[in-house]
């Protein structure tokens, strides 16, 4: 099951308004020009501004998210009738040829386990053509971005329309290596109500993502620091070999 912050109605609702800067998706629209990509498969699609984003530039996009309230706000958006949108898991992919597979944000950790993660990996290698790429972005462990998690250096107010004004902020819960676990609270000036919901991300070094790739059957490409977040995040680019050999793992 998704996290309330996308699985709750009233949360999914507000989603796009807290979650206003949207500049990383400027990077991967970049690459999605870059890889020449057409059909892109957005894993995690969320409130689908990414994938509407792709589908009003012409591309053939699938969104596929395992929470239906945020993809019923997504089927309301400009563009949204051009997208596929689908609610399932991620280790459930459609096999659709796709050019390029995204994971944007942090979906790729919210994958705990490392047979989780692997089934996703393999999942995203069936579902592209062959030289199709994988493009995902994961926060560097080393730099415990989990330190500033804190009410105090999070809280804020916003006045969204037809809501009324909306407190949150964000609240370390536990750190259990390489789990990290936080809750994001949200109160409604409008009736009081008070909601909250609880995270847990998976923090994979550099050297663990590129050999769980490899076991999976990708080629690593490359992998770049995020331009939205210099110094912080590493955005991997890997690609399924065009072999006509297929491995087990397309079995």
């Amino acid at each position: 099951m998704a996290d309330a912050l996308f699985e709750e109605p009233r949360l999914a609702e507000i989603h796009d308004a807290i979650d206003d800067d949207r500049s990383d998706l400027d990077v991967y629209a970049a690459l999605v020009d870059e890889l020449g990509a057409h059909v892109v498969l957005d894993v995690g699609c969320g409130t689908g501004t990414f994938a509407c984003m792709l589908a009003a530039e012409g591309k053939r996009v699938i969104g596929i998210d395992r929470a239906a309230a945020s993809l019923e706000v997504a089927r309301r958006k400009p563009a949204a009738t051009q997208v596929r949108w689908l609610e399932g898991e991620a280790t459930g992919l459609p096999r659709v040829g796709a050019d390029l597979v995204t994971m944007t944000g942090n979906v790729a950790q919210v994958f705990l386990t490392d047979t989780e993660w692997m089934s996703v990996l393999v999942a995203a290698r069936r579902a592209l053509r062959p030289d199709g790429h994988l493009v995902f972005e994961v926060r560097d462990p080393a730099r415990s971005a989990w330190l500033h998690w804190t009410r105090t250096a999070s809280a804020r107010q916003v006045v969204i329309p037809g809501v009324g004004r909306v407190e949150t902020w964000t609240e370390l819960r536990a750190v259990e290596l390489p789990l990290v676990s936080f809750r994001h609270t949200f109160v409604f000036e409008a009736d009081g109500a008070t909601l909250a919901s609880d995270s847990t991300l998976r923090f994979r070094d550099r050297t663990e993502i590129a050999e769980s790739l490899r076991l999976a059957g990708f080629r690593l490409r490359e992998v770049r620091d995020a331009p939205d977040r210099p110094g912080l995040e590493f955005v991997f680019i890997a690609q399924r070999p065009a072999s006509p050999a297929e491995s087990s793992l397309e079995r």
